[in-house]
């Protein structure tokens, strides 16, 4: 008799400190990496000095929070921008600009659908996100978030920059077990460039494919001369008589 698996809300916490460090590191080409302890918590809270936090619903419920220090901040969000290829002189300074506070939104926005793609695969279930919100919060400030989740789970995850600034991850959700019942294979990841090489076509080649339209494929055929045009005519009139 085979054991069944069973994945707890801490295996799904851990998919999304995975999918934190994965997105963070990538984007900004830096190394960023979670903890490996992981803290119980009464509640979620927004803290200084910028906060973002999604909630998230579907196959469970849950909420995301998490609280950036203003050093931490800076960093990934100058790293994302200088890896986009942006001058350094035009990068803003203070955690405060709108622009940081744009740019760790946009950021959250793909950690969660790097989350929530995984929970699809792995879990086979579907979760859905709202949008993610950032405040920039004042040092007296802390904002308790109530999600209403049902015998709720709250966990708090550290992690760290390349620079050694800290920032956490919140996360609730609602008590509950996926076990898994049945062998199942999990949907490939479709990567169109990995195709294109399989099939000896590189990215011009294919983008040269795509844009082959019926009224290109007409324009690109030899035209019909002139003197051939005539000398059909005169053959018409030859046999009418004219």
């Amino acid at each position: 008799m085979t054991t069944n698996t069973i994945v707890t809300s801490d295996d799904i916490l851990l998919k999304l400190c995975h999918s934190v460090a994965h997105v963070l590191s990538s984007t900004s080409a830096s190394h960023v990496s979670h903890a490996g302890m992981v803290q119980s918590i009464a509640r979620t809270r927004l803290k200084p000095d910028l906060g973002c936090f999604s909630i998230f619903d579907g196959g469970f419920s849950g909420l995301v929070v998490i609280n950036f220090s203003a050093p931490a901040a800076i960093e990934i969000y100058r790293r994302y921008m200088l890896n986009m290829g942006m001058p350094e002189e035009e990068l803003a300074f203070s955690h405060t600009s709108d622009e940081v506070g744009n740019v760790m939104g946009e950021l959250m926005n793909q950690i969660l659908g790097d989350f929530i793609n995984k929970i699809s695969k792995e879990l086979q279930t579907s979760i859905s996100q709202s949008q993610p919100k950032m405040l920039t919060i004042n040092k007296e400030l802390t904002i308790s978030i109530d999600a209403n989740l049902d015998d709720a789970v709250a966990r708090r995850v550290s992690f760290k920059t390349e620079n050694n600034h800290i920032f956490y991850l919140e996360f609730a959700m609602d008590k509950t077990e996926f076990i898994k019942l049945d062998e199942f294979e999990y949907d490939e990841e479709f990567d169109p460039d990995s195709l294109l090489e399989q099939h000896g076509m590189s990215g011009a080649q294919a983008s040269n494919v795509e844009s082959i339209t019926p009224w290109s494929r007409m324009a690109d055929k030899p035209a019909i001369s002139q003197q051939h045009t005539n000398m059909d005519a005169d053959d018409l009139l030859d046999e009418l008589g004219i």
